[in-house]
């Protein structure tokens, strides 16, 4: 990865076709935010902006030439660059991996109560894909499930809800953590904002997720339980630290890493589930400040 980062930063245009190229092809679409943290990160946000606003004509450009929508390109660059651009902004403000980490955790937050603010019903807005849902759902023969969706529908609203702002989070967090790794992979200096795998949320906010869930579960308010939802969730990234740092420490065999990127694909929602359970449980035990103790004995 340290010659494309290299080649990356070497020329502004480099950066536009980079930018434009991976962002266009929906494999590769991930990349796109990686490379802009990495140009933030390396060339500082004004040049990095320039580049993207230069990526962004390019792409439009293409677009009308073919008769593509453009709004699908502009919704594109909308969704990836923005974020990764204020991930990488706030990381070369902070100076620190985690809290940056941790502000991200916090915005996570502050979409769920936008989305109950701002979307008057749920159900309505997401009954498109619900019906796309329950369509492929028949064709499937899992008719049961299909029924199940239609019979609830507000709460397969409050479940996308959630599955959205994850995912959306997740992706973003992904961008600034390889963004950060290729940084420090291409030539000159890049801030040492701290490592992945020393990654911790801290009990300021386990303690607002054990706050926020008691209080879903005695009110039994939909918005609060998304909350609640949200913000545990996040810590699957702290679990997932928790296995890198035990690698690296020689606690965890390279076996065991590999089998939690194979599993996670094929039991999504339980691996990450798990994982989170176990950087909730590291915040308040502190699993590697432990082995660290017993080592030293």
């Amino acid at each position: 990865m340290q010659p494309l980062a290299a080649w990356l930063v070497a020329r502004p245009q480099n950066a536009v076709i980079a930018l434009a190229a991976t962002l266009l092809l929906p494999v590769l679409h991930i990349f796109s935010g990686i490379f802009m943290v990495l140009l933030v990160l390396k060339q500082g946000v004004r040049l990095a902006a320039i580049e993207g606003a230069a990526a962004a004509a390019l792409m439009i450009l293409v677009y009308l030439v073919a008769g593509a929508p453009v709004m699908q390109v502009v919704v594109a660059i909308l969704t990836t660059w923005p974020p990764a651009i204020l991930l990488a902004v706030v990381l070369r403000s902070t100076r620190s991996l985690t809290l940056t980490m941790q502000v991200s955790a916090l915005l996570a937050a502050v979409a769920v109560l936008g989305c109950y603010a701002f979307i008057a019903d749920l159900a309505a807005f997401w009954q498109p894909v619900m019906a796309l849902m329950v369509d492929w759902a028949t064709q499937n023969a899992l008719l049961e499930q299909a029924q199940q969706i239609e019979a609830e529908p507000l709460l397969v609203a409050h479940l996308l809800t959630v599955a959205l702002i994850v995912s959306s989070w997740t992706m973003y967090a992904l961008y600034l953590l390889f963004g950060y790794r290729y940084a420090n992979a291409a030539p000159g200096e890049t801030g040492k904002y701290g490592r992945f795998c020393d990654l911790n949320f801290g009990r300021v906010i386990a303690v607002a997720v054990a706050i926020v869930s008691l209080l879903a579960y005695a009110s039994g308010m939909p918005w609060m339980q998304s909350l609640a939802i949200v913000l545990f969730a996040v810590f699957w990234l702290q679990g997932l630290a928790v296995v890198h740092w035990m690698f690296v420490d020689g606690e965890l065999p390279l076996f065991v890493v590999i089998m939690v990127y194979v599993l996670l694909p094929f039991l999504h929602v339980f691996m990450i589930m798990a994982l989170a359970v176990v950087g909730y449980t590291d915040t308040w035990f502190r699993y590697r400040r432990r082995v660290v103790a017993a080592n030293e004995e």
